[in-house]
C-alpha cells in the first residue's frame, strides 16, 4: 500500500480532509463550559495523546456537542472524520473509507484499509493534526481496537459507564437553567423569561425534551399555559400506561405532544416516522422509503411514491424535531430515543406490521447480486439498518436473501470479521425458528460463512462446513441444486488445501458436467467450474489438459463479455500463460504473462480493481516467475520484491499466495547470487506450509526442494559437506512422502527425485545419482514431454554422472542431443543452456500452483 508523503501544514480554517460530519445545529446553545474544559484536556501535555469521551444519558446532547466541537476547532485540524460507532461494521467501514483521503492506495479489503489508516494516524502521515470522532460509541470493547494512537485527537461519545475506566472522560448532563433559558429564547423567538422558566423547569432542562417543546411551540403558537397543561396528562398517562425504564418521563411527555399535532396535521407523515422508529438509528435515505411503493398497502403505498407527499411529510418531521433532516445528503435521522417511544407506544401486533414492512423495503433496495460491485453503493445504504431493523428475525425469503446477501458484501469488500459475525447471527436464529438446517436460506448461508473461514485461513473449518452442507444441500435441494453446484465448486478448493488433488480433481470433473447440463455452456458460472478444474488438472501433472480447459475458458469468457480487458478474460489469460510455462513453453509463457499484466495495470488505472487486488497479485507473482523462468533474472526479482512486500502488507503471512510469492522471491534471490537471503526466505516457506496446510500436505515437502538446492549452493561455496548431508536427508524424507500423496509419477515427485540424485552427485555418491536419474528421465519424458525443460536437466545431469563413471561416449551422446533440444526450446543465449554446456548441474525449483 502506498502512502502520500508527509505534508507540515499550517493551521487551516478548512481541513484538508472532512468527512460525514453532521450538519451544524443553528440552534446549539451554551455548553461553553464543557467545550473549553474538553478542549482543554484535549490539548494538555499529559492527556494529549489519550482517547476522550462525552458521557452522559441519552438525550442530554452529546452528539451535538461533538458536532459543535468539529466545527468550531476546525482550523485546528488538518482531519476531522465523523464515525457511526453503534455497530462496529459500521466503524470499521467509516473507519476503512478514510484511506484513500491519506493517500492510502492498494487496500483490497476493509481490515487492511483500517490498518493501514491506523499505523498512517499513529505515525502523523501525511497529517499530524487529526480529529476522529466515534459516536454512540456503547459497546468499548469492540471500538477501542479501532481507535489510533498518535499525534491527534480521538472524542468518543456514548451513554456507556464503562468508558470512565478506559479514557478521559468528560460527563455531559442536562442543560443549566441558564442554558435552557437561552435555547428556548432562541427556538421560540417571543417567549417570556417566566414561561421559559416554567418549561425549563418541567421538562428537567433535558435537551432533547427541549428541542420537542420548543418545535411545537415554535411552528403552533401554542401558549405555554396550554402547552403545560398538555405535558402534565401527558407524563401522568405515561407513568400510568408504560412507565419508561430508560428514557426519561419529560422526553417521552413531550414527543407525545408533538406526535399528537403530527396526527393531526398530517397523519402521513406519521406513518412515515412510525416506519423510521423500526430502521437503524443512523440516517435514512429517502430512497429506502420511496422504495416503499412496491411493498407497501393502498393508501400509503400510493402516497410514498408522491415526490410532493414525500416532500411535505419530511419537511414536517423537521418541523417539529421529531427527525433530523439532511437535504445534501437526501437522509432523515430520528433519534434512538424517539424511535424507542414510538415503538413502545405501538400495539405488539401494529409493531410487527411496520418491522415487517420495513424489512421488505431494505430487501427491495438491496441487489441480489453482491459480487457485482457497481451495485455497492447500494449496499451502503442499506447496511446501517440490517441489525438494529432485526432483519435476521423475519421468516420471508426476500428477507433471508437480503441477509444473506450483506454477509455476501461483506466478505467482497473484505470486513471478513462482520461477514461472519452476522453470518452466526443469522444462522443461530434461523436454526433455531427453523428447527433444523435444512432450510435452503440456511444451507445457503452456511456456503457463504465457509467463504469466510477460507479468506481467513481456517480451512479445516471451511472443509468440515462445506463438506457437511454439500451432503445436506445434495439430500435436500438434490445434486443439480443451483447452491449445490456452487458449493461444490468451495468444495474443491478445500480438498485441494487438503492435498487431496486426485479427489478435487474428480469431483470438479462431475461438477464441471452439471454445470454444463444446469447452467449451460455459456454461463459464468460454467466459467468458473471450468477454471477449477484446469487448477485440479494442473496439481495432477496434467498440463497439456489444463491448458487447453484454460485456453478454451479464456475464449469463452472473451465471447461472453466481449472484450479482453474484462477482468475474468484477464485473470484466464494469466491461468493459459501459467499453463504454458508449466509445459515449458517458457518464453510464451512469458510474452502472453506481459500482456495480461499490462491489461491488469489499465484495469487498475481505471479503479476497476485496487492494485492489490488478490488477481492483480497472483498475475504479478506469475509474470515475475515467467520471466524467471525466460532468462530474465534481474526483472523477475524486481518484480518478485515488489509482489512479495504488498502480499506481506495485505495478505496473512501464512497465506498459501504469500507463501507463493515468498518462495518466487527466494528462488529469485537465489538466481541472482543472493544466496542467504534467498535461504533464510526459503526457510521461512517451509515452515509456513507446515502451519497453513499441515505436515502432510504435497506443497510442504515439495517446498523443501527450493531449500535444499540453497543448502547445497551454499556448502559448495563454503565447502560444508554437513549442510549436502542435511539436504539429502531432508528430500529423501520429501520424496517418501510425495510418492505417498502424490504418486511417483507426479511432477512434484520427479522433481525432488531430480533434486535427490543432484545431493547424492554433490556428497561424491555417482552411482546413487546415476540410478536415479535412469529412473526419473524416462518418467519425466513421459509426464512432461522429451523437450520440457525439466526433462532437459534431467538428461543434462544424468550425462554428469556417466562421464564421472568413465562412460565418456554415452554421456556425449545422450549430452549433444540435450543441448540441441535445450536450444530450441530456450535459445543458445538462455543462463540453464549456458550452464549445462559448461558442465554445471542444473537445478529444479518448486513454483506452487494456487489452490
Amino acid at each position: 500500500m502506498a502512502v502520500a508523503e508527509p505534508r507540515d501544514l499550517p493551521a487551516r480554517a478548512v481541513p484538508v480532509v472532512w468527512g460525514n460530519v453532521p450538519q451544524r445545529n443553528k440552534n446549539f446553545t451554551g455548553r461553553e463550559s464543557l467545550l473549553e474544559k474538553l478542549r482543554a484536556n484535549m490539548t494538555s501535555d499529559g492527556m494529549a495523546l489519550l482517547p476522550h469521551a462525552l458521557q452522559g444519558l441519552g438525550g442530554v446532547g452529546k452528539t451535538q456537542l461533538a458536532v459543535e466541537y468539529a466545527y468550531k476547532f476546525s482550523h485546528d485540524y488538518q482531519v476531522v472524520w465523523w464515525i457511526p460507532a453503534d455497530q462496529a461494521a459500521l466503524a470499521r467501514a467509516a473507519l476503512a473509507s478514510l484511506a484513500p483521503r491519506l493517500g492510502i492506495t492498494g487496500a483490497t479489503r476493509i481490515e487492511e484499509a483500517v490498518s493501514a489508516v491506523l499505523d498512517a494516524l499513529r505515525r502523523g502521515e501525511p497529517f499530524q493534526q487529526w480529529l476522529l470522532i466515534f459516536d454512540n460509541a456503547d459497546q468499548p470493547e469492540t471500538i477501542r481496537e479501532l481507535m489510533p494512537h498518535g499525534p491527534g485527537h480521538v472524542l468518543v461519545t456514548s451513554r456507556n459507564h464503562r468508558w470512565h475506566s478506559m479514557v478521559d472522560t468528560v460527563e455531559v448532563n442536562v442543560f443549566s437553567r441558564v442554558e435552557s433559558l437561552e435555547f428556548l429564547r432562541r427556538r421560540v423567538p417571543g417567549i417570556g423569561e417566566v414561561d421559559a422558566r416554567r418549561l425549563a423547569e418541567e421538562l428537567g432542562d433535558l435537551p432533547l425534551a427541549l428541542e420537542q417543546a420548543g418545535a411545537l411551540q415554535a411552528e403552533t403558537g401554542m401558549s405555554v399555559d396550554d402547552y403545560l397543561n398538555l405535558l402534565s396528562r401527558a407524563a401522568t398517562e405515561v407513568l400510568q400506561e408504560n412507565p419508561p425504564s430508560d428514557y426519561p418521563v419529560p422526553v417521552a411527555a413531550a414527543w407525545s405532544l408533538s406526535m399528537a399535532r403530527l396526527r393531526d396535521q398530517m397523519p402521513f407523515a406519521l406513518e412515515i416516522l412510525r416506519r423510521c422508529a423500526f430502521f437503524g438509528a443512523e440516517p435514512i435515505s429517502r430512497e429506502l422509503l420511496v422504495l416503499g411503493r412496491f411493498v407497501l398497502d393502498a393508501p400509503l403505498r400510493d402516497l410514498v411514491a408522491d415526490p410532493i407527499m414525500m416532500s411535505r411529510a419530511t419537511r414536517e418531521l423537521g418541523r417539529y424535531a421529531l427527525a433530523r433532516i439532511d437535504n445534501h445528503r437526501r437522509t432523515l435521522q430520528v433519534h434512538r430515543l424517539i424511535q424507542r417511544l414510538i415503538q413502545d407506544e405501538l400495539d405488539d401486533d401494529v409493531a410487527a406490521r411496520i418491522r415487517d414492512e420495513v424489512h421488505a423495503m431494505l430487501a427491495a433496495a438491496t441487489p441480489d447480486d453482491a459480487d457485482a460491485v457497481e451495485r455497492w453503493p447500494d449496499f451502503e445504504l442499506v447496511v446501517p439498518h440490517v441489525g438494529p431493523s432485526g432483519a435476521i428475525t423475519s421468516r420471508r425469503p426476500d428477507v433471508r436473501r437480503l441477509v444473506s446477501n450483506v454477509v455476501r458484501y461483506y466478505y467482497n469488500v473484505g470486513d471478513t470479521a462482520g461477514s461472519l459475525a452476522l453470518a452466526d447471527e443469522a444462522l443461530a436464529q434461523w436454526i433455531d425458528d427453523d428447527g433444523g438446517v435444512e432450510n435452503r436460506g440456511v444451507l445457503e448461508l452456511n456456503r457463504r460463512k465457509a467463504d469466510g473461514l477460507w479468506a481467513l485461513g481456517r480451512y479445516e473449518q471451511a472443509y468440515e462446513l462445506r463438506r457437511t452442507t454439500l451432503d445436506l444441500m445434495r439430500r435436500v435441494l438434490g445434486e443439480d441444486d443451483e447452491e449445490t453446484l456452487r458449493i461444490t465448486n468451495g468444495h474443491g478448493a478445500d480438498l485441494r488445501a487438503r492435498g487431496e488433488f486426485k479427489v478435487a480433481r474428480a469431483l470438479d470433473e462431475d461438477s464441471l458436467s452439471r454445470h454444463r447440463r444446469v447452467f449451460g455452456e455459456d454461463h459464468p458460472e460454467t466459467f468458473q467450474a471450468a477454471n477449477n478444474l484446469a487448477v485440479d488438472l494442473e496439481l495432477t501433472s496434467d498440463y497439456r489438459a489444463a491448458y487447453e480447459t484454460d485456453e478454451k475458458t479464456r475464449q469463452d469468457r472473451l465471447d461472453f463479455y466481449g472484450r479482453d480487458d474484462n477482468i475474468q478474460v484477464i485473470f484466464s489469460m494469466n491461468a493459459v500463460a501459467r499453463d504454458l510455462r508449466q509445459l515449458g513453453l517458457y518464453l510464451q509463457a512469458r510474452d502472453l504473462a506481459e500482456q495480461a499484466y499490462l491489461l491488469f495495470q489499465d484495469v487498475v488505472a481505471r479503479n476497476v480493481l485496487r492494485e492489490n487486488h488478490a488477481w492483480v497479485l497472483l498475475q504479478a507473482k506469475d509474470l515475475s516467475v515467467a520471466r524467471r523462468m525466460a532468462g530474465d533474472f534481474p526483472a523477475a526479482l524486481e518484480l518478485a520484491t515488489d509482489v512479495h512486500e504488498r502480499y506481506v502488507r495485505d495478505f496473512t503471512a501464512n497465506h498459501p499466495d504469500t507463501l507463493a510469492a515468498a518462495i518466487n522471491l527466494g528462488n529469485a534471490l537465489r538466481r541472482t547470487g543472493d544466496l542467504d537471503r534467498a535461504a533464510s526466505r526459503i526457510e521461512q516457506t517451509v515452515d509456513g506450509y507446515r502451519r497453513a496446510l499441515g505436515d502432510g500436505h504435497p506443497f510442504t515437502h515439495a517446498s523443501i526442494l527450493n531449500l535444499a538446492i540453497i543448502q547445497r549452493q551454499i556448502a559448495n561455496r563454503t565447502g560444508d559437506l554437513g549442510r549436502v548431508e542435511a539436504a539429502r536427508t531432508r528430500l529423501q524424507a520429501a520424496l517418501d512422502s510425495l510418492e505417498a500423496t502424490v504418486g511417483r509419477d507426479h511432477h512434484y515427485t520427479l522433481t525432488c527425485a531430480s533434486s535427490l540424485a543432484t545431493a547424492h552427485a554433490d556428497l561424491g555418491e555417482v552411482g546413487e545419482s546415476r540410478a536415479l536419474g535412469e529412473r526419473v528421465l524416462p518418467r519425466l519424458a513421459a509426464v512432461l514431454g522429451d523437450d520440457h525443460p525439466h526433462t532437459l536437466m534431467c538428461a543434462a545431469n544424468l550425462s554428469l554422472d556417466l562421464r564421472s563413471q568413465g562412460q565418456a561416449a554415452e554421456a556425449d551422446v545422450l549430452l549433444d542431443d540435450t543441448l540441441s533440444r535445450y536450444r530450441r526450446a530456450l535459445g543458445a543465449s538462455h543462463p540453464d543452456v549456458a550452464e549445462v554446456e559448461d558442465g554445471v548441474r542444473v537445478d529444479f525449483v518448486f513454483e506452487p500452483s494456487p489452490l
